[in-house]
């Protein structure tokens, strides 16, 4: 479009052409340097030029964009933030928006979305490789050039370890159905995986033309991209699969971008030679670049729901948030919508409605309440668990954990048993097997499920030998078939699975080997320090290993920091013997410092305390917070707080930066072990071996509910501790004896039913 009387003519000694779009907050013109070299140039409204908030944030986009160079970006070819209005030029590209695209001729289908969505995943690889989060990946910040797409807009970008975000206004800023439920919740914890998930929402609605989280407002998008699951009606299997993964709320869970690669490479069909030599938009389509904040015209038209085919009939067109192009800042308001529900009044209020106060996420389609145990009966694999025809092992413990569809369990005399976290019916039991079928001569462990692949830690008692095998075998999540094993040595460590690394040893014990739990394949070593017993901790997307000496009177223990993607030593801190790592609480490791009386090291499930150790990541510095008494039970972090339980049913919760007590309650839920923090809903749960459970607010301390006992006989002595898992919108309550049982925390005195 032609220039305006009140435009500029030039901006830093580039001719400007036309103008290719404008927002609230700025204007992007087509110019041509001296030398003929067309670019794109962004220039800030004269009335955001003396803001110093949005004058930051405006060097900081173009800080980002400057260090990310790669095919499928647009790279910066000159900038001035400093000058009286700020602007910056980035390479032409001619193309439409794919929001245009999606507006004007559908949905995407075939390898139009296969190359759009493989470009995307390489864009994103290249941003991330720069230490930058992109954090508003959408149709509007998507070009279609005719070599691919080119990701545009970082103007709310930020250097992947840059914890600090301009949102002292309490603004969040973004597009609500392509923001990541992190976005919303905790801005400090955005890393690349938020990006991840915006890719799952872009490409939703490239296929569905509707968003997964797609809603009349903001408010209720952003309610619905935290606390519900995203609808994915329309995306066909085995697409869908994938884009659930990206879309899974936990950050931790979703697919890295190089594995993502390989699973969109694998679903989206291959281009035939017709499709190759298609261009993916029509000759003299629009030409944009850079999106702007509330852009209006081609970078940013309000894009309606997309449909394979247009209608010569103009279609009324509902705003959805999802394409429209706008980044909004978004205050207060939202963060207690998200908060408090669809009830909460969208004028603040510090009173929230009744209907506000309804927390409870919706349990999963087919899901009803059940019971059962891990020797019930199996449909695939080993049928009858190990000893059936003497009838359950007493005295034994076991452990479960949660994976998409999935309860995966473990135990002393527990074959590894996989459960219908809807039903409770064992899907299948592995075959291994203990020799004689005896069950006091087997143990497993479940480390942990990823890539369709359960991870088992495998023990097996032999009479007289002085060495009884350890091994860790992989099996197929859907059938439970062996995929690999390894025998290791794990005297020297206490090895783990995170996410996709699952941690071996070689037959001597002293060198870690980072393993695929796919393919077992090899993927780094890592040599233990001397005369030391490590115990390997995943915290988000970090890991860590505290190697304690195991020397006679040792004062201190090591704290490593290590490269989950290589294995290297990023930092290696001297703490205290007597302490026992916590995780990462606003940067900075934290550990439990145990009284003297302790005499060891200490275990978060059982242990007396009353300081917090903080490391200081860049520095190394530590200091110690005090805190207000000395606390007996268990402790976890999460949410930047920690939760103590005591054996009496006390629930406490501390801040670990201030020592301060924020609230404590009691229950009836005994010896409750670890509880489980659901982020969603703001709520802690608890469970006792007698299978007692609670929940609580964490917000305010209140408690929620409690159950009656469900198990018959608790277990004593040095049983594994009861355990709440989180599935979906449901519950599922794990105690040591192997019962396991699920309910609705809407309902939690539903009757259950037999798995």
């Amino acid at each position: 479009m032609p220039l305006r009387k009140e435009d500029p003519r030039s901006v830093g000694g580039y001719k400007l052409i036309d103008r290719l779009g404008a927002g609230g907050m700025g204007a992007v013109y087509r110019g041509r340097s001296r030398s003929g070299r067309e670019v794109a140039v962004k220039v800030v409204h004269a009335q955001y030029a003396g803001d110093p908030v949005f004058r930051s944030r405006f060097r900081q986009e173009v800080e980002a964009a400057r260090r990310v160079s790669g095919a499928f970006t647009a790279p910066v070819v000159d900038a001035d933030p400093e000058a009286a209005r700020p602007w910056m030029a980035t390479q032409y590209v001619a193309g439409r928006s794919l929001a245009d695209r999606l507006r004007d001729r559908g949905s995407l289908r075939g390898a139009e979305l296969r190359r759009l969505a493989l470009g995307l995943v390489e864009a994103l690889r290249d941003i991330h490789r720069a230490g930058v989060v992109h954090r508003d990946l959408k149709p509007a910040n998507v070009l279609l050039a005719e070599d691919g797409p080119r990701v545009i807009d970082f103007g709310i970008s930020r250097a992947a370890e840059n914890h600090h975000t301009l949102t002292e206004t309490g603004q969040m800023i973004g597009t609500p159905p392509f923001m990541s439920p992190e976005q919303f919740t905790d801005a400090r914890t955005v890393g690349p995986a938020s990006d991840v998930f915006s890719l799952g929402a872009l490409l939703v609605y490239c296929v569905t033309g509707r968003g997964p989280f797609d809603a009349d407002s903001p408010y209720l998008t952003a309610y619905r991209v935290v606390h519900h699951e995203p609808v994915l009606d329309g995306v066909g299997e085995p697409l869908r699969t994938v884009l659930e993964r990206c879309l899974n709320k936990e950050a931790a869970r979703r697919p890295g971008l190089d594995e993502l690669a390989g699973e969109l490479a694998a679903v989206l069909p291959e281009p035939t030679d017709d499709e190759a030599a298609a261009p993916d938009h029509p000759a003299g389509g629009d030409q944009v670049t850079l999106g702007l904040r509330g852009e209006a015209g081609p970078a940013g038209a309000a894009t309606g729901p997309v449909t394979g085919r247009r209608s010569g009939r103009r279609r009324r067109r509902r705003p959805l948030w999802v394409a429209a192009g706008t980044a909004g800042a978004l205050g207060l308001g939202l963060l207690a919508y998200i908060t408090y529900g669809p009830g909460f009044p969208q004028s603040w209020s510090s009173t929230p409605s009744p209907e506000a106060t309804s927390r409870w996420t919706a349990v999963p389609t087919g899901w009803h309440p059940w019971k059962t145990t891990v020797y019930a009966p199996a449909e695939r694999g080993e049928v009858n668990a190990l000893g059936a025809t003497h009838g359950p092992p007493t005295g034994t413990q076991s452990g479960c954990l949660t994976q998409g569809d999935g309860v995966y369990c473990g135990g002393d005399g527990v074959l590894p048993v996989r459960l219908d976290g809807r039903t409770g019916k064992t899907l299948w039991r592995a075959s291994l097997g203990a020799p004689g079928n005896d069950p006091t001569q087997y143990n497993s462990k479940v480390l942990g499920v990823y890539d369709g692949t359960v991870v088992v830690h495998e023990t097996i008692t032999k009479e007289g030998a002085a060495n009884n095998p350890v091994y860790i075998v992989a099996l197929d999540a859907q059938s439970g078939s062996e995929l690999w094993t390894r025998r290791i040595n794990d005297d020297n460590a206490d090895l783990i699975m995170a996410d996709d690394v699952v941690l071996t040893t070689d037959t001597a014990g002293r060198t870690v080997v980072a393993r695929s739990p796919r393919t077992g394949e090899a993927r780094w070593a890592l040599q233990l320090p001397a005369t030391t017993y490590c115990t390997f901790l995943p915290s988000g997307a970090d890991l860590y290993a505290q190697c304690f000496p195991t020397k006679q009177d040792a004062k201190y223990s090591s704290l490593l920091e290590v490269n989950r993607a290589d294995g290297s030593v990023v930092a290696n801190r001297q703490i205290p013997f007597e302490s026992g790592f916590l995780g990462v609480v606003d940067g900075h490791p934290a550990m439990v410092l145990a009284d003297s009386s302790s005499g060891g090291s200490v275990s978060l499930e059982d242990s007396t305390f009353s300081k917090i150790l903080l490391t200081d990541p860049t520095t190394g510095g530590q200091s110690t917070t005090k805190l207000a008494k000395t606390y007996e039970g268990s402790v976890t972090l999460a949410s930047g707080t920690l939760w103590i339980t005591g054996s009496n049913g006390q629930v406490t919760a501390v801040s670990p930066l201030t020592g301060k007590e924020l609230w404590h309650t009691r229950t009836s839920v005994e010896n409750s072990g670890s509880p489980t923090y659901d982020a969603r809903t703001h709520t802690l749960y608890l469970a006792s071996p007698s299978g007692r459970a609670a929940a609580v607010d964490t917000r305010k301390g209140a408690l929620l509910w409690e159950t009656d006992p469900r198990v018959q006989r608790a277990s004593t002595g040095d049983a594994a501790d009861p355990k709440a898992l989180l599935y979906s919108g449901a519950l599922i309550v794990m105690t040591p004896d192997g019962t396991l049982f699920s309910i609705d925390p809407a309902h939690p005195n539903r009757t259950t039913a037999s798995g």
